[in-house]
């Protein structure tokens, strides 16, 4: 059994550990996201966002508990935790520019024919997040992979460990459903398996060079 654990830089203890996921398990998670998102994509443009937002609302519930979390994770002051401005103004652009940003684009229109272009989801989308601004950074991603019909399963640093599992847990609370948004707590070599083996249409890192380049091989 291999555990990750987040070691506090406060006092350099466990601050908090999850399992990492088998392989197989990861896969099967992966297959829980693929087949929820005909049926995600399905739903009216108008209703994925308003879910999303009010995800992000409960989200914003939790403060008091995922804020303290954070300093604790990262080393972060509480009083530096006000990313959630940011994760909130991202999250209501995104919601407010989303319909015209997926809607069909017309290339010819005439009295026998038209030619557009649909837009279309991608599928599974996989977002590796990283720890510096831990919910900002993730939503970047999250909210316009969701709102455009995809399903997401994202994993976040160790630094921050939890802030995927808290993301997860506030949009299933706010209705999104299950399987639709998928926390998975994976190790490297899991991690760059999954891409390896083409599990995801479109994996969103952000992180160091290197990290960049070692998904960019699996890949």
């Amino acid at each position: 059994m291999t555990m990750i654990q987040n070691i506090s830089p406060i006092d350099g203890s466990v601050y908090a550990e999850r399992e990492a996921m088998s392989l197989e398990a990861a896969r099967a998670a992966v297959s829980k996201a693929r087949k929820a998102q005909k049926d995600w994509a399905r739903r009216p443009l108008e209703d994925r966002v308003q879910l999303v937002l009010k995800g992000v609302a409960r989200l914003n519930e939790m403060v008091a508990e995922v804020v303290p979390e954070l300093a604790h994770m990262m080393g972060r002051p509480v009083r530096y935790g006000g990313e959630f401005k940011g994760f909130n103004e991202r999250s209501n652009y995104v919601a407010s520019i989303a319909a015209d940003a997926l809607a069909p684009l017309v290339i010819e229109e005439s009295g026998n024919f038209e030619r557009r272009i649909e837009r279309e989801a991608h599928g599974v989308v996989f977002v590796i997040a990283p720890w510096n601004y831990p919910y900002m950074t993730a939503i970047n991603t999250v909210a316009p992979a969701l709102m455009a019909g995809n399903t997401v399963v994202i994993k976040h640093a160790a630094q921050t460990l939890l802030v995927g599992e808290r993301m997860v847990r506030a949009f299933v609370e706010a209705g999104v459903p299950d399987d639709v948004f998928i926390n998975v707590f994976l190790d490297h070599g899991t991690t760059s398996a999954l891409i390896s083996e083409g599990l995801f249409n479109f994996v969103n890192f952000t992180g160091s060079v290197e990290g960049g380049r070692a998904i960019e091989r699996a890949a």
